[in-house]
């Protein structure tokens, strides 16, 4: 498979993405730079953490409007897949390729630290080489992960088996205590009705290096490369 990982200015996190699915995961991956007009033939698009553009009006919101998301709207329309990572989820939101909104963290601080992660379907190339039992340590660094959505919104995200992951403490349940911005339901990333557009704010590629003493997003990001054939 072919990866492609976007960087707008202001991206910090696509050397990192770079990485873990080149050298760790030995998959082809190419850079995407924000004037792109098209994606390369990429079967995946990645969008990787960051301040795209300084996020100097909502996060995300000056980032959807660069010539590349005309290219992710037509790559997401044909079926193909796409990610965003903390800031790259910001975006999709924003560009409408994903239900929900990402408002400033309730403690209205950023925050930056580690937080336990559960599957919440296997059904999506994003969790499907998971284990529906297992708590997974992922990093997270954002100030505006408070995920919402109207409540038709989060109804239909239910019923359709849209909620990717949910935050929980260390023995996998969803308390409020464990919910480190505020999101509904405790939702940390969700999926387009197509199952082809995923969002997700903690940061798997951030701890998918043994050598930074905690390799746990390796497996979100293995799943991903498992589950779609070359």
């Amino acid at each position: 498979m072919k990866f492609g990982v976007v960087t707008f200015p202001g991206t910090n996190s696509d050397q990192d993405l770079i990485h873990a699915l080149g050298q760790l995961l030995g998959q082809q991956v190419v850079p995407l730079w924000h004037r792109d007009a098209d994606v390369q033939g990429c079967d995946w698009v990645l969008l990787s953490g960051g301040f795209s553009y300084g996020d100097y009006l909502r996060s995300g919101a000056i980032a959807r409007f660069s010539p590349i998301m005309q290219a992710v709207y037509r790559h997401a329309e044909r079926g193909g897949y796409v990610l965003g990572i903390c800031n790259g989820f910001q975006i999709l939101t924003e560009a409408g390729l994903l239900p929900g909104a990402l408002l400033h963290n309730r403690s209205t601080t950023f925050v930056c630290d580690s937080v336990y992660l559960k599957p919440a379907t296997l059904n999506s190339p994003l969790t499907r080489g998971l284990q529906a039992s297992q708590v997974y340590k992922i990093v997270i660094a954002h100030g505006e992960g408070n995920y919402y959505a109207p409540a038709d919104t989060l109804r239909q995200l239910q019923d359709q088996d849209q909620i990717l992951f949910q935050y929980t403490d260390a023995q996998g349940q969803p308390t409020d205590a464990a919910n480190p911005n505020g999101s509904l339901l405790n939702i940390a990333g969700v999926m387009n009705a197509g199952r082809n557009v995923f969002g997700m704010m903690p940061h798997p590629e951030r701890c998918a290096d043994p050598l930074l003493g905690n390799a746990d997003g390796l497996a979100i990001l293995q799943s991903l490369v498992q589950a779609v054939p070359a």
